[in-house]
């Protein structure tokens, strides 16, 4: 009969040294030392009067830095994070084992108002700092933001010039299926044109055709497609 190795899984104590589970290089790590040496939390002292009599609060440090890595990680729900922090040794790490109630973090949470703003922007101040901004564009990397635009109207200003010189170029040319198309395919910029320069050009276009029959014309599928556009 095989023997194997006995595995114990009995309880037993171990001793952790919470701030060695925060490694270096890591989201959680930069986080936890800019909270602690670089931002200044101290408008979030107004909101506590309990200097002499109450219950002593939680840090609104620690708070900040456990929702933060919280909604890093796509937890958003209160009581998730309440397990989090009985159960994953980073957030029981970042909290100092203090699991606080799911209430806590909700209430936390939905009275940051103004505070967050200027929390954020410290942190756009130090990313600027780092130079970590280049001032034309600034991208989070690897987060999912809900947006109602189309790919056909986001782009650079450089994107958008390029798309627009097309436009100009055709509100000149003679023939309108070309602006049509034009328009309809770059919606993002269409509004850039000179509204002038496009309605001479399809006026113009039914002055010619009038001038050659001698009779005026009906505007074409096209010109009318175009004026739509325009309007």
């Amino acid at each position: 009969m095989a023997r194997y190795k006995h595995i114990d899984t009995s309880p037993r104590f171990l001793a952790v040294d919470l701030q060695r589970q925060l490694l270096p290089g890591t989201f959680e790590h930069a986080m936890n030392h800019l909270i602690d040496h670089e931002l200044d939390l101290s408008g979030f002292d107004a909101r506590f009067c309990n200097d002499v009599t109450g219950a002593a609060a939680y840090p609104s440090a620690m708070l900040l830095k456990v929702v933060l890595f919280a909604y890093s990680r796509s937890i958003v729900s209160s009581r998730n994070i309440e397990r989090a922090c009985r159960e994953h040794v980073t957030f029981i790490a970042l909290s100092g084992d203090s699991q606080p109630h799911f209430t806590t973090f909700a209430g936390f949470v939905s009275s940051l108002g103004d505070d967050i703003a200027r929390i954020f922007t410290q942190i756009l101040y130090i990313c600027d700092r780092q130079w970590l901004i280049g001032r034309e564009m600034f991208a989070i990397d690897g987060v999912k933001l809900p947006s109602n635009a189309s790919k056909a109207r986001s782009g650079t200003r450089a994107d958008f010039e390029h798309q627009a010189g097309k436009l100009e170029k055709a509100a000149k040319e003679p023939h309108s299926e070309r602006l049509v198309w034009l328009l309809q395919t770059c919606p993002s910029v269409h509004l850039l044109v000179n509204r002038r320069l496009c309605s001479s050009s399809i006026a113009g276009n039914t002055a010619k055709a009038e001038a050659q029959t001698g009779s005026r014309s009906l505007p074409t599928r096209s010109q009318t497609m175009a004026e739509c556009l325009l309007r």
